[in-house]
């Protein structure tokens, strides 16, 4: 099984990015998706999640109304728009799959976990 997340880079603070993550897994569309971050010295924190059985969405307060996470079944692939991005969303974000009937916003309810993509934010 392999993530593959992709999409980081250097945005100006105000823009946006889009992250995606393609899945090497068999049922793609009965894994919740999740996206955590790790910003430097600090602990990997949740940030978005998808629900595979309900569609159900998950934000972390701090990108509510910023971020939005998606998903493509047919492609394997979950998706994270990030608008308004701001100095304080400067970290390594990492997708994240996991089975059965998970709590999203734990990060060790998750099996599987991508490389992560590196997002900074900077003038």
């Amino acid at each position: 099984v392999q993530l593959q997340a992709f999409g980081g880079g250097l945005v100006q603070p105000g823009g946006s990015l889009k992250l995606s993550c393609a899945a090497s897994l068999r049922a793609f569309s009965q894994y919740t998706m999740g996206w955590f971050r790790q910003a430097p010295g600090r602990e990997r924190e949740f940030v978005a999640a998808i629900r595979w059985h309900d569609g159900r969405i998950f934000y972390a307060d701090s990108v509510k109304a910023r971020f939005t996470i998606s998903r493509d079944n047919a492609k394997n692939t979950t998706y994270l728009q990030m608008n308004g991005l701001k100095p304080e969303d400067t970290a390594v974000y990492y997708c994240a799959a996991g089975s059965g009937f998970i709590i999203p916003r734990q990060g060790s309810r998750y099996a599987y976990w991508g490389q992560g993509t590196l997002v900074t934010v900077s003038s």
